[in-house]
This record gives C-alpha cells, structure tokens and sequence, in this order.
C-alpha cells in the first residue's frame, strides 16, 4: 500500500490545529533545551526519539515535571533487551502525579472523574474529592498492614471506586491488580492466585444490558480460594450488606479527616506499579509487571503528546477493569484531563448508546473497539444527525484494526473534519508501538505512524527490516513500559519465551504488520494465526474486513491448518446474520468477494456456518486456539477454559476435527 496507490489523505489536519497541537510545542521546546530537530515536522522528530534515547526520555521527564523525590544517575544504565534499566537511583510515585491536579485551588472543585452507567446520568468526581478519598483510602491500607510490594485486587467494574482504589494503591507503594466481574470465579482465580493479594475490593455484583448480575457467590469462592487475604472491601453496588468478615466501601473511605494529605510512598523507578494478564488462551494467563516510573512516563507521552489531552478534554474510552485500556484510560489523570468512566453494555438500550454518552460527557477524545464502529455501521446508526458531537476532536479505535469502511463511515457519519486515530500496542506494555499523531494525515486503512521513543520496524523471517511489505512487527530499542518481569517466572525463561526467541534481543511481538514508505503501518492481524497460502501471506484481518461487510455475515473466523501430508487447509466459518441462510449463492459472493478484493489464493477451501465465533475475555477472535483443536488438540489443552466468552462454541470446532480424520 503506497502512497502512490492510495495518495489522498481521508483527513489532514489544518495549520492552526498542527501549532496548537502539544507535540508540536514539545518539539520546538525540545529543539531548544535538548537538540531535537526543529524542522522537518513529526518524522524528524520521532527519528531523533529513537537514536536519542536519552535524551529523548528525559526530555519527556522534563517537559512533563515529573516529580524525583531522589535524582536518577543516568536515564537508562542497560539498553539489554529483557533487562533494560531506567532511571537507576530515582524515586517518585505514580499516584502522586495522578493527583497533582488537585494541588492547584483553581482546579481542584473541577471534574477529575465522570462516571455513567446505563441510565446515562453523569455523576461527577471531584479532584480534590478523589484526592480526599485516595488519602483515606492508603491511610486504611496501611492499618491493615499493606506495605510496599504487596499486591492489592480488584473484581470490580469500570466504578469511581476502582479508580480510588488503583491510586491508593500505588500511594501506599503496593502492586494493583484486577479483573471486571463479568470474569467468572475461575477465571479470576487463574490471574490473582498467581500474585497472591492480601486485599480484595469486591462487588455484589453488577449491572449490563439492561440486567442485574449478582455475584456474591463467586465473591464467596474467590475469598475461599485466595488464602493471602487480610481484607476484604465490600462495595455495595446492588444495595447489599457486607458479608461476615468483609469491610465497608464507605468506612474505609471516610474515616479520615477532610483535611489529610494522602501520603505518596516515593519508590523507585522500576518499582512494581501494577500486574496485567494476557488473554491465557493456551495456558495460565502471563502476569505481566509494570514499573511505577516506567508507566509514568510512556502514559505522559503517549497521553499528553500522541492523544494531545491537557485539562480542557474530556477522556472517554469504552473499556473494563479486565483491559489495560482502563489502566490506559485511569492515566488520563496524569495530563489533568477530566476521565470518564462507563459502567455498562456498550450497545444499551441500542447500538449507537455509546455516542450519547459522548454527548452526555461532552467528550473530546472518543475511545472505542474497531468491533463497535463496524457494528454501528451494520446498524446504520448515524451519531452526528442524532448526537451533537461537536466537542469530539478524535475518534480511536482499538482492540482489532479499523478496517476501511470504519475509517470512511467515522469520516461520513461522525464528522468530515475528523482524526481518526485506530492504534495498535499491547497489554504487554500498557500503550501504543503505532497509531495517534495529531500532527500527522490520516490514510484510510493506516494507523498514522510509529509512536515517539518506539524504534518499530517490521522485518522479514532472516531480520531484515523491510518497507512496503509484510514483516513481523519487532521494537529494536527497550521502552520504560515493557515488563519488568513476569510474576512466578523467577529465571526470567516465559518472558524471554513470549517476545525475545524469534529473534534474540529484540522484541517480536506476534502482530504482521506493513511499513509504508511514509511512515504510516499497517496492522494485517496476529502473525502466528496468518495465513500463508503458496508463499503469499495475508492477515486475518483482511480477511473479516471483506467478508464483514456482506450484509448476511455477522462475525467470521478464518484458520490456516498445515496439514501432515503437506497440504494446506483453509476453512471460513461465518456467524450469520438472523434469518439468513448459507446457500449456494452465498458462498458464491464470499468467494467473489475475497477472490476480488483480497487475492485468488486466499479463497477458502470451505464456507462453513457456526453457531458463533469464540473471543477471549476482552473481546479478541480466537484463533490459535481454534487451528490447534482442528489439528485434533484436545480442548482441555488447546485453550484456558476460563479465557474464553463461550466455551460451548469451542465444542463445534472439536467435534470438526473429530469427524474430519
């Protein structure tokens, strides 16, 4: 994809939004202090952000007054690769800077907080209010003998309590960990029995689509099952009692007195901030650790350069406490921007409710999945004739890549005078390797270029990099975000396993992607699913692009099976739409469909409907898994029971592979 084939930019954005843009005035200021190249716009800057590393990231300590309580030796001591060190000697903390908003009088009666759930009535958080119950909140940790490291669990959803919670947390110097209450017990107990809390904050349960989910059982089992606990933090989101043993939400936050300072525990730089899972399809999820300082700094970069945030946005991105992107979304207090949380099914009472609680927040960065755009699309749902989104001043996505007609369908329906940022990182390291430069055009079907201190390059199966083709998806050069370590992997082997044994030293992260010749990438879906077809590999994601957009298809699953006898296998299974049926002319227009738009070569060998396509708990397709029961795995050891949205879908696929030998 060249810019020769594809030349005009679906948006661009005007002289006086690029001067305005904060990354523009970062590069001008980091012109002056620290020799950045004050010409040649966002590529000069970005080539300087990664053979500067340096001074790069200090630079972005400067810019952004990161608070050391003790100074750092030098910025980064080892750039190995697992092992790099930052900032060695330095001590600051997260939740510090979190609330700094609410040190300033002028700010500190404004919304730090907005939070709806699926009534749609806003209820508003206050920074000196969330500052008051933070301090509260660490201030009991601590007299419940919470000291620096511990770890401290959350089964909650999207809640301001949450937010308190994570950032108490982090005062106190303990590791924040959590999972959304749509997790069944299982599930939870696969990630917190790993890091062994000594606090549980819970709920009785919790409302989506309309319905009341009460948990108190699972709540029950997972005290059961989690013999480290000390405490447990009842929040009484249905109304309920604490069960026997448990605290009250609203004891442990207002004991104190209105005038306590929360006390910041100043910890080092690669301090433990917090533990994330990946999806665990294949085995236990990996526990996944973040530094403090590490956190910090890539989410003022990313948040306050790329997303362009400072105190007049609004933040909303539609997420649970299950997905980094509510660790993401929590770090929009970083810049002082007002978050707003949602608590709720994205689709309720209709598919286009998202865009009222755009409206309702007034919300300028709209954060959302590719998945929801694509299916307001389906439903012709149409947010600026029914919604005044004025306030919005970008639109991304994420969770999958933005296939074409979402970028065109934001474009027509959202605002003609709309950046589109589709971003694409990982839980891996809580941020984004591509995707939002408000500086940069946006081309449909492109994430806008790599972000700033990320040396992304895409590469061929013998390491070299390559432009204008399909290539691995590698980082060159460590980023403060990546893990510090895995939890229980004492020699350091699963996290060298998962991204460094491909290729030693440097960082594979298991997407396809394409490098253009103008810096912009394109996502073509998980490397390690791709389907490679005589030689010529394609990502899935292309694949359900042009599918999806046949009317009687509602979700499709591609599988590229080597067979033992050589031979090459590649089934479609299509979910189909209410009231459709897979008959032979409509195998005949998927056939035509990938045959014309995509490649003669990747016409499936079979169209095959099935009761629905499995996804992992934070919504992605399944596909190792799936090819892995078709290679007549046993499910019990193709994929994690309690990782999956539906294990009974899973049934159709082994029961496939059964009838095929």
């Amino acid at each position: 994809m060249t810019s020769a084939a594809n030349p005009a930019p679906l948006w661009q954005p005007g002289p006086d939004r690029i001067a305005a843009a904060r990354i523009t005035r970062f590069q001008a200021w980091a012109a002056e202090r620290h020799g950045a190249p004050a010409e040649g716009g966002y590529a000069a800057l970005h080539r300087w952000s990664v053979d500067e590393l340096e001074t790069f990231w200090q630079a972005v300590a400067d810019w952004f007054d990161v608070r050391f309580s003790t100074p750092y030796e030098r910025v980064l001591a080892s750039s190995a690769m697992p092992g790099a060190q930052w900032f060695p000697g330095a001590t600051l903390n997260y939740a510090e800077h979190a609330l700094r908003t609410a040190e300033d009088p002028a700010r500190a009666h404004d919304a730090a907080l907005l939070y709806v759930d699926e009534t749609h009535e806003p209820t508003t958080i206050s920074w000196s209010e969330l500052r008051r119950q933070v301090g509260a909140l660490a201030a009991e940790l601590r007299a419940l003998g919470v000291r620096p490291g511990d770890r401290v669990s959350g089964y909650l959803p999207n809640i301001p309590q949450a937010v308190t919670a994570l950032l108490a947390t982090a005062a106190v110097g303990a590791v924040w960990t959590s999972c959304a209450p749509d997790f069944g017990a299982r599930s939870v107990l696969d990630r917190f029995q790993q890091v062994e809390p000594v606090v549980l904050f819970t709920v009785d349960g919790y409302r989506y689509g309309g319905k009341v989910h009460d948990r108190t059982e699972t709540v029950a089992e997972l005290r059961r099952e989690l013999p480290t606990l000390r405490a447990v933090i009842h929040i009484p989101l249905l109304g309920t009692q604490a069960p026997d043993g448990a605290l009250d939400w609203s004891a442990v936050t207002s004991h104190t007195p209105h005038d306590t300072e929360p006390v910041f525990e100043q910890v080092p730089f690669d301090h433990p901030l917090w533990v994330l899972y990946s999806s665990g399809t294949t085995g236990l999820p990996k526990a996944i650790v973040q530094s403090q300082g590490g956190i910090l700094l890539e989410h003022f970069k990313q948040l306050g350069l790329h997303c362009d945030l400072g105190p007049e946005d609004r933040f909303f991105w539609y997420t649970s406490t299950g997905w980094m992107m509510w660790n993401f979304l929590v770090s929009g207090l970083l810049t002082g921007t007002t978050v707003v949380l949602y608590d709720g099914s994205p689709g309720y009472p209709d598919t286009g409710a998202q865009w009222g609680i755009a409206e309702r927040t007034e919300a300028t960065l709209f954060g959302t999945s590719a998945a929801y755009v694509m299916a307001c699309r389906k439903a012709e749902v149409h947010p600026a004739r029914d919604h005044d989104l004025s306030r919005i001043k970008c639109v991304a996505t994420t969770g999958s890549p933005l296939p074409p007609d979402g970028f065109r369908w934001l474009h027509d329906e959202v605002a003609d005078d709309l950046w589109i940022a589709s971003v694409s990182g990982g839980t891996d390291v809580c941020s984004c390797f591509a995707g939002a430069v408000p500086t940069l055009p946006v081309h449909i079907g492109e994430l806008q270029a790599a972000c700033l201190g990320t040396d992304l390059q895409s590469w061929d199966p013998h390491g070299k990099p390559v432009i204008g083709e399909v290539g691995e998806l590698v980082v060159t050069n460590p980023m403060p975000s990546m893990p510090i370590r895995f939890w229980n992997d004492p020699d350091g082997s699963r996290y060298r396993d998962s991204y460094f044994e491909m290729f030693p030293g440097v960082w594979r992260h298991g997407d396809w992607i394409t490098i253009t010749d103008r810096g912009s990438v394109v996502i073509h879906g998980r490397s390690d699913s791709t389907l490679n077809r005589q030689g010529v590999r394609m990502g899935s994601a292309d694949i359900y692009e042009a599918v999806e957009r046949l009317p009687e298809i509602r979700e499709s699953l591609v599988i590229g099976l080597e067979e033992p006898d050589g031979g090459y296998w590649m089934p479609l299974f299509v979910h189909l739409a209410e009231g459709t049926a897979l008959d032979d002319g409509l195998r005949d227009r998927i056939k035509r469909t990938i045959r014309e738009q995509l490649s003669p070569r990747h016409v499936p060998d079979d169209i095959i409907e099935v009761p629905g396509v499995p996804h992992t708990l934070t919504g992605k397709r399944i596909e190792v898994p799936v090819k892995r029961l078709l290679q007549g795995t046993a499910l019990a050891k193709a994929v994690n029971p309690g990782s999956v949205d539906n294990l009974e879908l899973l049934r159709f696929y082994e029961e496939l592979a059964r009838t095929r030998k």
